[in-house]
């Protein structure tokens, strides 16, 4: 079997299975239907063990998009990962990630719903240490770690619904939803999902998880691994709308979407800028999810998935080209010589900054009118609009350290267009990316969003795109030292590169503790009074003893024969007794 046969195998049965799903989303969503499939794997006795599978148009929506995204970056795969001689075990730790994730959309039963979702956590440690090396294993124990709480959360989750009587929760969602029991259901399933979709205080992993192939940074980090947080809250949406922990990741989802914002405007890896704005549209969609508008989050969801898959394709073919320097100084002018990716990848952007008619636009759009005609303060307000010039700000920084600047990498250098295998497989998704915002907005809302503001609340999300537009340039023509000595202290400017010290706090504040604790441990009673009680102590005792035992010994014959005679006369008179 040749080493790429496995690739366009996947490849075909993802992309006919994406056919399927898309012309059934098309038959359910026409004739308003929703299917529950029971299948009885056992029946024993009174016992009977029943995996239920469920359908409607929301879940076949987004299985036919995860099939989409994952049989393009198969595809892509092939010519990236060509130089990887174990190619084969790539790819099925993919399909196995595809298929945990079909597993996790499709189930309405708490027990199958966690098998997905830790398959998604196992596959994803899998795939992100997958480049053996330190940085790879740091990255993979973080993710793994900070994915576990939510792994708990749901464990927790499933003994607590043992007093429902059965672990599918779609049939408790309605008439059980001002019970006490079922408010803790929902704080564990939004506890859950922020660890998934990395809100704060969980956000440093999704950072870190770059240390993946960027196949897997596409498919697995932008589009459908980090979203499963987000397509589980919005299942439960019903149970949660009234609670107050709702309303407190309305704010946290807030500010990480500010917090994704800032940070990307100061990194300087290609990778790690996708993947901030990734968690900065996550935040997007966390936030309008904990307002009640779940059908407004499920729409972003999808159209985000498809320009940023295609952002970080691009982003792949970039890093081959600069011999593998993920670093955007290193970069510039790549519009003359790399024009097709360089389409890509500005079309993308311009979707993800929500330009008019591009996929990003139709959701964004929607999301922040809806926000502007809520009664919400203004607090959460400006952390929507200051969050969405900052998703400008950085995309024009990007492109302009991208297209505009010199070349600076080395006077030698080869860069080429003709990859057409990684072409194909962007084209699909640029084709993706420049409709699917029109074709789901008729696709999903059946009936018209009454979105009724005036001119300048309208024109709001213009007025920021076009203020972060001017701000990006501005800065990107300037030093970086003067900008930061311009507006803020060297202190602050450390704080925001770090991302909030979000990840020193999850890595060394968690460990700190217990490794100083070991380390006193160790210097007090292993090396200190242990030394002096155990070890040596003991070794000093015998020795001391033995040595007056020797000296007695030699010196004095009389002595030790009188004590001879006297320990058996002891002997003697104890067998007497």
């Amino acid at each position: 079997m040749n080493k790429y046969s496995l690739c366009f195998i996947s490849f075909f049965f993802l992309f006919f299975f994406m056919l399927i799903n898309f012309f059934m989303m098309i038959y359910f969503i026409m004739n308003n239907m929703v299917l529950l499939l029971e299948w009885e794997v056992i029946s024993f006795n009174s016992m009977n063990i029943v995996m239920s599978i469920l359908l409607d148009w929301m879940s076949l929506l987004f299985m036919m998009f995860v099939s989409l995204i994952s049989s393009s970056v198969i595809f892509y795969s092939k010519s990236y990962m060509s130089s990887e001689l174990n190619l084969n075990r790539f790819i099925i730790l993919v399909l196995l990630f595809v298929f945990s994730m079909i597993l996790l959309i499709i189930s309405p039963n708490m027990i199958s719903i966690f098998l997905g979702w830790d398959g998604l956590g196992l596959v994803s440690y899998c795939l992100i240490i997958y480049y053996q090396n330190i940085k790879s294993y740091n990255a993979g124990m973080l993710t793994a770690l900070s994915n576990r709480i939510g792994d708990v959360m749901i464990l927790m989750l499933i003994s607590w619904m043992v007093n429902y009587g059965s672990w599918n929760y779609i049939f408790y969602l309605n008439f059980m939803s001002n019970d006490y029991s079922m408010k803790v259901i929902g704080v564990l399933v939004i506890l859950a999902a922020m660890t998934k979709s990395a809100q704060i205080p969980f956000s440093s992993w999704l950072p870190a998880a770059m240390a993946a192939p960027t196949p897997v940074s596409a498919l697995v980090h932008s589009s459908t691994l980090v979203t499963a947080g987000v397509y589980l809250l919005i299942r439960f949406n019903n149970l949660l709308i009234d609670m107050f922990f709702f309303k407190v990741l309305l704010l946290l989802s807030g500010l990480t979407m500010f917090m994704a914002g800032i940070c990307a405007n100061y990194e300087f890896d290609l990778k790690k800028i996708i993947a901030l704005s990734t968690l900065s549209q996550l935040g997007l969609m966390m936030s309008i999810l904990s307002m009640g508008y779940g059908d407004l989050a499920f729409f972003h969801l999808l159209t985000h998935a498809m320009f940023k898959a295609l952002l970080f394709m691009c982003a792949g073919v970039i890093i081959h080209m600069m011999s593998d320097n993920q670093d955007i100084r290193m970069m510039g002018g790549i519009s003359m010589y790399i024009p097709l990716t360089s389409l890509c990848m500005n079309i993308s952007n311009l979707a993800l900054c929500g330009i008019p008619f591009l996929a990003g636009f139709y959701s964004k759009d929607m999301i922040l009118e809806v926000v502007s005609m809520s009664n919400l303060n203004l607090f959460v307000y400006y952390l929507y609009y200051v969050s969405t010039g900052l998703t400008m700000f950085y995309t024009i920084r990007l492109l302009m350290y991208l297209m505009v600047n010199d070349f600076n990498l080395l006077s030698i250098y080869n860069l080429y267009d003709e990859d057409f295998v990684m072409l194909k497989g962007m084209f699909l998704l640029l084709f993706m990316s420049l409709i699917s915002g029109s074709f789901l907005s008729w696709m999903i809302f059946s009936y018209p969003y009454m979105i009724y503001l005036s001119f300048n609340m309208k024109m709001m999300v213009i007025y920021v795109s076009l203020i972060g537009m001017l701000l990006g340039y501005i800065i990107s023509n300037m030093g970086l030292y003067s900008m930061n000595k311009f507006i803020m202290t060297y202190n602050l400017s450390i704080f925001l590169t770090m991302m909030w010290f979000l990840p020193g706090l999850s890595t060394y504040m968690m460990n700190y503790s217990f490794l100083s604790l070991g380390q006193k441990l160790l210097k007090n009673i292993d090396m200190g009074w242990g030394e002096i009680y155990k070890s040596q102590g003991i070794y000093n005792i015998i020795k001391n003893y033995s040595m007056i035992f020797y000296v007695y010994q030699l010196n004095n014959f009389k002595i030790f024969l009188f004590s001879f005679v006297l320990w058996m006369m002891i002997f003697i008179f104890m067998l007497m007794l």
